[in-house]
């Protein structure tokens, strides 16, 4: 049973991202032109294109290297056969320069800021959320309600803005932005591991203080439901430690929906962090992504938007099968 149930799900997890490649491949052509007129008009609205036959072939030149000349399936099958094996093309804007090399080059920083940031808004979430509706909890624990609710309303990206002025501006204890001192060569050692995260302090907070509401209230919510369980009963009626009775049979049946929306959360983080990253000028990809779409670099943005595909479908695989685990249940 449990071969099958993992079966099923690399089957539905291949389905998908060849769904998204295939919508990644038709929505942009959706749109009138091609990504090569469209950076020729945006280099004739600055000035820099004078016109005329040499400017002809060298748009036909860069229309047969990125393969737009070729028959529309032709450019679909090999979009495709590339895609699957993340070759993802080049830029147009900053061409030759590979779209997988400037993903690679900037997932480092979305994974140590946005993703552990998130995690840590999980734990700290889930665990006051459970905690607020415990009826044995302590009775501060539920005057953090109103703190939550009002912390989930405000969008990270104008608490970044407050943080900045308040720690940046005004008391001048952090950085204004970027992800280390201008200037810094980039090394393994400590005094540059410290410049990080010291650059890293005010994005991560905008992130976790407006984050950890929204698991709070959703756990709290989810843990309502599962104090009336009859499992929760009989485990009482046993006299189990209370300790044993939240964490185990409370607490972990309350987190299955929780985990779900961790791993979207995940999938999502990087597409989610674009205001965050240009707020504090974090070259991660939500600024690469920015980027691109000042620049009109479809290339970069088909690369970067299939990532973001790729990451929840690989977010939700893994979360359906750490499932059994939490709940046997799952696999039947």
């Amino acid at each position: 049973m449990k071969q099958a149930y993992f079966i099923r799900r690399l089957i539905m997890f291949f389905v998908v991202v060849v769904l998204a490649a295939t919508l990644n491949f038709i929505i942009p052509r959706l749109a009138p032109g091609d990504p090569i007129g469209a950076v020729l008009e945006e280099l004739r609205a600055r000035g820099a294109s004078t016109g005329g036959d040499a400017e002809d072939e060298i748009v036909a030149a860069y229309r047969a290297r990125f393969g737009l000349d070729q028959p529309i399936y032709i450019q679909y099958f090999r979009f495709l056969f590339n895609t699957l094996r993340f070759d993802l093309g080049h830029s147009i804007s900053y061409y030759p320069q590979k779209v997988e090399a400037a993903l690679l080059r900037s997932l480092p920083w979305t994974v140590g800021l946005l993703a552990i940031s998130t995690v840590m808004s999980f734990a700290a979430g889930s665990f006051f959320g459970a905690m607020m509706a415990w009826p044995r909890a302590p009775g501060f624990m539920r005057r953090f309600v109103p703190m939550f609710m009002v912390l989930s309303a405000v969008p990270y990206y104008l608490l970044g803005l407050i943080l900045v002025y308040i720690f940046a501006f005004v008391m001048r204890l952090l950085p204004l932005g970027g992800a280390y001192s201008s200037g810094t060569v980039p090394e393994m050692d400590l005094d540059f591991l410290l410049d990080v995260v010291k650059h890293g302090v005010l994005p991560a907070l905008s992130i976790v203080l407006t984050s950890v509401g929204f698991w709070a209230l959703g756990m709290r919510g989810v843990m309502v439901t599962v104090l009336g369980e009859d499992y929760l009963t009989l485990a009482e009626a046993k006299g189990l430690p209370d300790r044993r009775i939240f964490f185990a049979y409370a607490m972990r049946n309350a987190l299955l929906p929780q985990v779900t929306s961790l791993a979207i959360a995940l999938g999502t983080v990087a597409s989610g962090s674009v205001l965050v990253e240009v707020v504090f000028n974090y070259p991660g990809i939500g600024w690469l992504l920015y980027n691109a779409l000042r620049s009109s670099d479809y290339y970069m943005v088909q690369g970067v938007t299939f990532f973001l595909v790729l990451t929840v479908a690989v977010s939700v695989l893994i979360v359906d099968m750490i499932y059994p685990l939490l709940d046997p249940r799952i696999e039947r």
